[in-house]
């Protein structure tokens, strides 16, 4: 646990830890060109040498493909440089211009264009506020045509710590360009998939061009967590180099000019003594069930889960066959049975639709030193340990980080890439991400055990149902007067926040197969083996009692349940999407033809007019 004199130094030194310059040389490739206040505290500010821990910093600022832009911005995590360090924020900003457009010509630039990133390295996570105005300065500090003109970019250190300083991770601030309406837009109801997969601690790869959209995308998926961003993040990055770990080249599987990156937890390398202390509250507080990786107990769940070939893996979602229909019997004598205890609050006509009062994000009461977690807590437990000891979260990975995908340290980790070579190696994660401009964003994952186990119940569908139609209906001119709630940014988070609420609150409850069923008995069974669940279950949390246990949208099952599993069925499978492609093409062809026959038959009635 991090002391409080630590912490107050931190504050002091101010949010912002470095502004760095890294460019393209045509020799030696991406490099730092400037760093203010110097990376290495021995050397200049225009010093090309690197904290061992930093070393891919210049290919994580200036990404895989950046010539195929003008401009782009990354989100990227860098490991902490020391123990008493939480992780890195970094935050970059590209730009390319035409070599003949500089006033200042350097004898190296050698190429027709110069490609440069300004980026930010952060104490605080605040993504988009750092963005903002690190957009604005990127544009001045280029507009200049002479990057000798250095004094711009100590001036934006000086200001982003003092404008930043004090800054509460809270709201408005943390949330800036990360909009939960666009997710819904493009994954629908694919976004609790997407929620209910992290939860277990799967290897998720996003792969989306440009970056920028890759680094939207994933973060806001993890800002429906309740506190994920502000709290939850702070030891996601920590890998180390092999070299201060251990010489033992047979536990990294290599992968070509990387190999030299393993990853382990920081605690666990610099905080020998805290983390023996760690461990004793731990074995007290939670008894028999350990929350660290690296016991008996955990090596049990670092096993491959079972696939198929990949010519017998179903890249799809699920496929469409009649026991989609044969499934709804079962579910609904089981919400007969609970039926009568629940028909008081919830009605369960056809086409009546079930509304949720969302819990506010305030009011919750201020954050505390989680005593396992050893993240700051709200008094439900929140955020849930899901990036602790070895779980990374890495929104942009370069191609010479690939082998962290395979690092036997790595429990797992939700990463985002641009480059080919990460999807075609599909054996190195449990699911694939990606988001197209024009199509409705994939999942595709690759066991079929685990789609089984993601498969979205009845109670799921109806709240997946209830945002998107919320989001698509509810359009943007509604919120111009500020006065628009339902279906805006916010309330999409206040709904997961519900929940995630709802779910931890109907665990904690006896006899609660029923309650559980509703979220899929495959799913909770999974996920109680998780480490986040068992460290935030190891611990009691008193706010807990005011939540009340239940799927949020619990009830009889009806007619409309069967419309909705069916179009959920057909949208999202190979032989539903021929099918649903095949009628229109037809009711086209028909269309057309009618409109043909119509014709003709017009110019022979006026022939015998």
């Amino acid at each position: 646990m991090e002391e409080t004199g630590s912490h107050g130094k931190d504050e002091a030194k101010g949010p912002v830890l470095h502004i760095v310059v890294v460019g393209f040389h045509h020799k030696k490739g991406c490099q730092v060109e400037f760093s203010y206040p110097p990376l290495m505290p021995d050397e200049g500010h225009d010093s090309n040498l690197l904290p061992e821990e930093w070393k891919y910093l210049p290919f994580l600022a200036l990404p895989d493909g950046a010539h195929n832009y003008q401009e782009d911005t990354v989100y990227f995590h860098l490991p902490p440089l020391s123990g008493d360090m939480k992780c890195v924020y970094g935050v970059s900003c590209y730009r390319q211009i035409e070599a003949k457009a500089l006033k200042v010509r350097q004898a190296d630039v050698t190429r027709e264009t110069v490609q440069k990133s300004v980026c930010v390295l952060s104490r605080v996570p605040l993504y988009g506020l750092l963005q903002a105005k690190l957009q604005l300065i990127t544009h001045a500090y280029f507009e200049e045509k002479d990057f000798s003109q250095i004094s711009i970019l100590k001036e934006l250190y000086e200001h982003m710590n003092g404008s930043l300083r004090g800054s509460a991770l809270e709201g408005s601030q943390v949330y800036l360009g990360l909009s939960p309406r666009d997710l819904i837009l493009q994954f629908q109801h694919k976004v609790l998939i997407l929620f209910k997969l992290i939860l277990l601690e799967k290897k998720v790869l996003f792969y989306v061009s440009p970056v920028n959209r890759l680094v939207g995308a994933l973060m806001t998926v993890l800002s429906l967590f309740p506190g994920m961003i502000e709290h939850g993040l702070v030891d996601s990055s920590h890998y180390r180099p092999k070299s201060s770990v251990s010489e033992d080249l047979s536990l990294v599987e290599s992968v070509s000019g990387a190999e030299e990156f393993v990853s382990v937890s920081a605690t666990d390398i610099d905080n020998s003594t805290l983390e023996l202390e760690a461990g004793q509250t731990t074995r007290r507080t939670s008894g028999s069930q350990s929350s660290r990786t690296g016991t008996e107990g955990d090596n049990n769940h670092l096993k491959p889960p079972s696939r198929t070939s990949p010519e017998a893996s179903d890249s799809d979602w699920e496929t469409l066959d009649p026991s989609v229909l044969e499934e709804s019997p079962k579910e609904a004598a089981e919400m007969k049975e609970a039926g009568s205890e629940l028909s008081d609050a919830f009605d369960s006509k056809p086409g009546t639709p079930i509304t949720v009062q969302p819990q506010a994000a305030t009011g919750q009461g201020g954050v505390t030193q989680g005593l396992v977690s050893g993240l700051e807590e709200d008094q439900y437990g929140l955020p849930l340990p899901i990036f602790t000891k070895g779980y990374l979260c890495l929104p942009y990975m370069a191609l010479q980080q690939h082998h962290l995908l395979s690092d036997v340290t790595v429990r797992g980790f939700v990463a985002g890439a641009t480059n080919i070579l990460f999807h075609q190696q599909r054996h190195l994660s449990d699911a694939i991400v990606e988001v197209s401009p024009v199509e409705e964003a994939r999942i595709q994952i690759h066991d079929p055990e685990l789609r089984k186990v993601l498969s979205l119940t009845t109670a799921d569908l109806r709240f997946a149902d209830y945002l998107v139609k919320h989001v698509t209906e509810n359009r943007d001119d509604v919120f111009l007067d500020g006065t628009g709630w339902e279906g805006g940014d916010e309330w999409i988070r206040a709904q997961f926040t519900l929940y995630l609420h709802s779910l931890l609150s109907s665990t904690l409850q006896q006899d609660n197969e029923r309650l559980l069923a509703d979220y899929g008995a495959p799913f909770i069974a999974a996920w109680k083996i998780t480490h986040n669940y068992r460290v935030w279950y190891s611990n009691k949390h008193p706010a807990m009692a005011h939540i009340t246990p239940g799927h949020p949208f619990q009830g009889q099952y009806s007619v409309a349940d069967v419309k909705l599993r069916l179009s959920h069925s057909v949208q999202n499978s190979e032989r539903g999407k021929k099918i649903g492609n095949a009628m229109i093409t037809t009711s086209r062809s028909m269309v057309q033809t009618g409109k043909a026959v119509g014709k003709k038959t017009k110019k022979t009635a006026q022939k015998y007019q």
